[in-house]
């Protein structure tokens, strides 16, 4: 089976695309995919601090591009999850290390050995993240229910519908909106805005609502996919609800709570 390049990008920084990435790697590994997840973010390097395997890193993802090692050099296997690996970014080299041509070898490469590609996209758009959405299949946007973020995530499509190899092919990418950060008692008192809010201005189908927690705070700092350390928390039962849309599955939208067996219900509603 040749894998599917996923992308997970959003216009603003610290709306919780990092944790995404684990938390979606993670799940659909437990559901038993054979998973890599890619760091994009060149300088920064957060995503193998968050899988808690950065003692490991010897190579990374600029190694590869750069042929200075081979790709199963570089990839990390999980330490609790056979079917997850990840490959790390580097944290000294320049971003312009990255090239197209190198980007594109490495894809089709892990394109051959795994089910899912899942690619943490640097924010805004900065080379690379245009170089993380290149290939991608599928592109999941991270917001959180704030003006400035969902404004930012507008032009993320944007460029998605223009920027990748399949616009370039007159093709559409499949597009996901993953809500984080999303309080309903807020939202209700208009201190956020509401889904509803959201889904109108991005007319973008809903792949999941992550529902403000300090769980995922935690998860991040002791180095464990939220789905992993915490997988009875209302922010792991989103994220494996997503995981399970994300392969196809018919799974009802709602707010998960963390008031044990409360949902706030969601009618699905389709795109414009």
């Amino acid at each position: 089976m040749v894998a599917k390049i996923l992308v997970v990008t959003s216009g603003k920084g610290g709306v919780g695309k990092t944790t995404s990435t684990a938390a979606l790697g993670a799940a659909l590994a437990q559901a038993g995919q054979n998973v890599c997840v890619v760091d994009f973010d060149v300088g920064l390097r957060n995503l193998d601090l968050v899988m808690g395997v950065e003692r490991r890193v010897v190579y990374d993802l600029i190694n590869v591009v750069q042929g200075v090692a081979k790709l199963p050099q570089a990839l990390i296997r999980d330490k609790r999850i056979d079917t997850l690996s990840i490959l790390p970014a580097s944290q000294t080299r320049d971003k312009d290390a990255l090239t197209e041509a190198g980007v594109g070898r490495v894809i089709a490469e892990l394109r051959e050995k795994f089910d899912w590609v899942i690619c943490d996209s640097p924010a805004g758009i900065e080379r690379g993240a245009t170089l993380a959405m290149r290939h991608a299949d599928i592109a999941v946007v991270v917001t959180n229910p704030e003006v400035s973020s969902v404004r930012d995530s507008d032009r993320m499509i944007g460029l998605l519908d223009s920027k990748t190899v399949k616009a370039e092919n007159g093709e559409r990418i499949d597009k996901h909106l993953l809500l984080t950060r999303f309080d309903a008692a807020r939202a209700s008192r208009g201190e956020m805005l509401t889904v509803e809010d959201v889904l109108e201005i991005l007319s973008t189908p809903l792949l999941g609502i992550i529902p403000e927690s300090d769980e995922v705070l935690r998860a991040s700092n002791i180095g464990s996919p939220i789905t992993l350390s915490s997988p009875a928390s209302a922010p792991a039962r989103a994220y494996r609800d997503a995981a399970r849309r994300l392969c196809g599955e018919a799974v009802e939208m709602s707010i998960p709570s963390n008031r044990k067996g409360l949902f706030s219900k969601l009618f699905p509603r389709r795109a414009a």
